[in-house]
């Protein structure tokens, strides 16, 4: 016989969900089993991937199960593990790729949904979307790197995105279609995007962590092919510049260190600090250049997600900016670090940074 549980889950097609009072839900996870499982997600940082410890409940022989509470207005990604293994949720059709060759299942709380800016809308005209092949002498980290380049259906001269990681911003947020959406709506003035490709894996640092190689990579390299190819404006900081996590602290550090020309951040759980040991961090040269470098004619947009290990030094670059006469809009969502959670917020993020002319 299947326990009530596990058929509740076939049912409702994952965790059920349960109104607590007016701001909260109850979510109550099972999973069949042999052994012990243990359940991860965005809630402890993924934390049980690395130590496996168990924490559900068998509550009938071979089934597992555990409650807990989130915010109404919830995105939460999940997996069960047996032994650090992924086992998955096989009663929860609901499932995303995580970016490094797995999906996790997810669900959404009773006060959220994935961005209405997110499904390309009826009768609105499509940018033109063009695949290059750059192989400048900026690059530090292989021969070549993959740029698309996106024309907004507008006349120009339109400002510029540089979009870091460009490849999972097109493919896993689908950044053209929000922009389409954004531009017909009145919402942002039309701009156009320089999405470059991120270098291998094991460079992601060395290109990313605040690197002046790459300020000159994407000044000397990108903006000048972008700018034949597009119809740009010339305007001083009229550009922008959107990253995530290692890539949002990138974008940071672009546009403090080049304001003449790029003039917005747009940066999605920024890794402003990495961690070394447990407990400790250590912050990148962003936050030294915030912190003592003459202001910038930057506006900031940061958002993060309040279950992210990085939320900590996210609240710590926004205070500082602060208070050095910067006037940030910073979010944190109800979410973690993952493209569904960032893609969710960019609607708000380019709203706010491009606004109509």
């Amino acid at each position: 016989m299947v326990h009530t549980l596990l058929t509740q889950a076939r049912n409702e097609g994952g965790p059920h969900l349960r109104p607590v009072g007016t701001d909260e839900i109850e979510v109550t996870f099972a999973r069949a089993s042999k052994r012990p499982v243990r359940l991860s997600g965005d809630f402890d940082d993924w934390e049980g991937q690395r130590d496996g410890e168990p924490n559900m409940r068998e509550v009938a022989p071979g089934v597992w199960s555990t409650t807990m509470r989130f915010p109404r207005n919830v995105y939460m990604e999940y997996e069960y593990f047996v032994a650090g293994k992924r086992l998955g949720d096989p009663l929860n059709p609901r499932q995303t790729p995580n970016g490094i060759g797995a999906t996790n299942a997810y669900f959404y709380g009773p006060d959220a949904a994935p961005s209405p800016w997110l499904r390309r809308q009826r009768g609105v005209p499509k940018g033109t979307l063009t695949r290059h092949t750059l192989a400048p002498a900026e690059l530090i980290a292989g021969t070549t790197r993959t740029l698309y380049l996106y024309r907004p259906p507008a006349p120009g001269p339109v400002p510029l995105l540089v979009v870091l990681d460009g490849q999972d911003y097109l493919r896993r947020a689908r950044l053209d279609v929000i922009v389409d959406n954004l531009i017909a709506a009145g919402r942002i003035r039309p701009i156009a995007l320089a999405m470059i490709a991120s270098s291998r894996r094991d460079a992601r640092y060395l290109e990313y962590a605040c690197s002046d190689a790459t300020v000159n990579l994407i000044t000397s390299a990108v903006l000048p092919f972008a700018a034949q190819h597009l119809t740009l404006s010339t305007e001083p900081g009229a550009h922008g510049v959107l990253g995530a996590s290692m890539g949002g602290v990138m974008a940071s550090y672009i546009g403090l260190r080049a304001p003449e020309i790029f003039g917005r951040v747009l940066s999605q759980s920024g890794a402003f600090a990495i961690p070394f040991d447990e407990g400790h961090s250590f912050d990148l040269v962003a936050m030294d250049l915030i912190r003592y470098a003459p202001r910038a004619p930057v506006s900031f947009w940061i958002d993060v997600g309040r279950y992210e290990m990085l939320r900590d030094c996210n609240q710590r670059a926004r205070d500082l900016l602060v208070a050095r006469g910067y006037a940030p809009f910073y979010r944190e969502y109800s979410g973690g670090h993952n493209y569904p959670s960032w893609r969710n917020e960019l609607g708000d993020g380019l709203t706010a940074l491009f606004p109509p002319a």
